[in-house]
């Protein structure tokens, strides 16, 4: 969101890192130039003297643990992304859960939020700072939901460092067209949208893409994380049925209790089954958000998300 922005700005950008091209394979830019790098834990971990004249945190829940160890490991090495910053750069911190909440009172940083009073914020669906409102995020069509309107308050805040101005950042933001594998729509049937959020591999990611719907044939499994699905029960009333994938699902299915569920195993099995669960129930959308990762039957969420458009789109 923040590349398209400055592109829109008219700013030479290049972007990629943990999200598509590999940093080192970006072309080269003059000194006018930005590069926009979303940097994985994993990465942070290992740079030893990389600075980032502007810095974003965007969220802090259990995730990666095998690889940090603990919460507090994993805390540590998203917090790297600040290090080495000097007066004048810009550091951002989400606070709309607790672990960040702390890490941004502890780094002192600008502060934003897609549900309450921040530096920059969503206020009822309105994103603004303290000059006042950027944007009705209900213009913004690819952005649903709270998660997004952080996103976007996130990005507003480094447009805004760069010296954008409110106008052509508005703008960028109500014409982001979203990433796939992200609340990604890929196919529309029988009146029905089928909705690729792959890249919800635990619970808190899921959790985001369940708020935005009423009713919901959900798809889910894989390898699980910590906790599983429980931290998810209070979006099980919104679920008029679940098709349970992967490895785990005999444990999400526990998890479920009373929640209408079945356990089919394959994507090529949940996506027929959904659509006529749609039409049984009534639904609202068919949401892929896995809550878990992909590593049992594919090769990352991206083969995952590929599938489960291509069998949509071969019901449409």
């Amino acid at each position: 969101m923040i590349a398209h922005i400055l592109t829109l700005a008219g700013r030479p950008v290049q972007a990629g890192a943990n999200l598509g091209p590999a940093a080192l394979a970006l072309c080269p830019l003059d000194h006018n130039g930005l590069y926009v790098l979303e940097m994985s834990s994993y990465m942070l971990e290992r740079i030893a003297s990389l600075r980032f004249d502007a810095a974003v945190m965007l969220n802090l829940s259990p995730d990666h643990l095998e690889r940090h160890g603990d919460m507090a490991g994993y805390a540590d090495a998203k917090r790297a992304i600040f290090d080495r910053q000097a007066f004048g750069d810009l550091a951002v911190v989400g606070t709309d859960d607790p672990a960040s909440q702390a890490m941004a009172a502890d780094r002192g940083a600008i502060t934003v939020s897609g549900a309450h009073s921040a530096d920059v914020w969503c206020d009822n669906g309105i994103l603004r700072d303290a000059d006042g409102p950027i944007l009705n995020m209900a213009e913004a069509v690819a952005l649903p939901g709270k998660h997004n309107g952080q996103n976007a308050a996130a990005a507003a805040a480094v447009a805004l460092y760069l010296g954008v101005d409110r106008a052509t950042l508005a703008q960028g933001i109500r014409t982001f067209p979203g990433l796939p594998h992200r609340q990604e729509l890929v196919a529309t049937v029988d009146g029905v949208p089928y909705v690729n959020d792959s890249k919800g591999t635990n619970a808190d990611a899921t959790a985001c893409a369940l708020a935005c719907y009423d009713r919901i044939v959900w798809i889910a499994g894989g390898v699980s994380k910590s906790g599983g699905i429980a931290a998810l029960a209070e979006y099980f009333p919104r679920i008029a049925h679940t098709l349970l994938i992967g490895r785990d699902a005999p444990m999400l299915a526990e998890q479920l209790g009373d929640t209408p569920h079945e356990i089919v195993g394959t994507l090529e099995q949940a996506v027929p089954a959904a659509r006529a669960a749609a039409a049984r129930t009534g639904a609202q959308v068919v949401l892929l958000s896995p809550a878990c990762a992909s590593f049992d039957q594919f090769s990352g969420f991206p083969a995952r998300g590929e599938r489960f458009a291509e069998l949509a789109r071969g019901l449409a």
